[in-house]
């Protein structure tokens, strides 16, 4: 037995995935009789029963089956191969890691994406959605080199830096009784058809805090999981909300009135990052990037 080569192997790959010899050969850009003489020489050199006729038609035996099974088993792991020196590559460019909120997984996250790769478009970025828990867990235990969070860090080992610290504004419907102003008292809110943010968010603790102390007591009529969810309730007019500009959908801008609340109080949102870098310089200039995507964002919005 003579070990096959390369070039058969590619004739028995091309004829089992084309189905017939002419194809083959039209994979492989040579002439139907060259990929008949590979198959036929790969059958001798093997010493096994590849082929049978079925009329005029050549077809895969058991064994011709069993064989090419083999080679695309053993083609699967060169493949493989080939991805993990391609990763292995991507890491010596460089790569982030980001974990971010949905709150900011919109358009905040995408332009700084977007414009980080215009500077560096040979690293490799890796973007993942998750609560701020999670994201401070992945960058305690360096799964993440970049978290973008509404619950600051408690964890010595991790920098965090505030943005987007605006004061919270009033959602209403376009057509709402409210909808024509730029501005409220909160005591308007009293009684008030109220779509609440999760219970367990910071910006319902913070909303609550500011409800509480004015002695406003809004009628909640349901809980939103998420800012987006808030946006699409209210545009459908089914009540008003309390939000962070910056989570406030662009795409629902024009369905919904945005009003400055008196009094209101601040939130942001944290950037954060391990102590310890290991790429610092990406880090440094994706922080950038996210401050800037910040500023833009807050620049378009604007009270009705």
């Amino acid at each position: 037995m003579r070990i096959p080569s390369l070039r058969q192997i590619e004739a028995l790959i091309a004829f089992v995935e084309s189905g017939t010899v002419s194809r083959a050969a039209d994979a492989l850009r040579i002439s139907q009789p060259a990929a008949s003489k590979l198959l036929g020489t790969l059958e001798m050199d093997t010493e096994l029963q590849l082929f049978e006729r079925d009329g005029r038609r050549l077809v895969l035996t058991p064994q011709g089956m069993r064989l090419y099974q083999e080679i695309d088993r053993v083609f699967t792991g060169v493949q493989q191969i080939a991805r993990a020196v391609d990763a292995i590559r991507r890491e010596e460019r460089g790569r982030l890691r980001i974990g971010v909120i949905p709150a900011l997984s919109g358009p905040v996250i995408r332009s700084a994406v977007s414009s980080f790769l215009d500077r560096y478009p040979d690293v490799f970025i890796s973007v993942m959605e998750r609560s701020s828990q999670l994201i401070s867990d992945w960058l305690v235990r360096g799964q993440l080199d970049v978290g973008i969070v509404s619950a600051s860090a408690n964890e010595v080992r991790i920098r965090s830096q505030d943005i987007g610290v605006e004061p919270l504004v009033c959602v209403v419907p376009r057509d709402h009784p409210l909808g024509h102003r730029t501005s409220i008292p909160l005591s308007e809110l009293q009684g008030a058809r109220f779509i609440a943010s999760s219970s367990s968010s910071i910006l319902r603790l913070e909303i609550d805090k500011l409800l509480e102390g004015q002695g406003v007591i809004p009628n909640v009529i349901l809980d939103a999981d998420t800012a987006k969810n808030a946006c699409e309730f209210v545009a459908a007019g089914l009540g008003v909300s309390i939000l962070h500009p910056l989570t406030i959908s662009k795409s629902l801008r024009n369905e919904v009135s945005i009003l400055r609340l008196d009094p209101s109080t601040s939130l942001g949102f944290h950037f954060c990052h391990p102590l310890e870098c290991r790429n610092k310089a990406l880090v440094d200039a994706f922080a950038e990037e996210v401050q800037g995507a910040v500023a833009a964002n807050l620049g378009v919005f604007s009270v009705a």
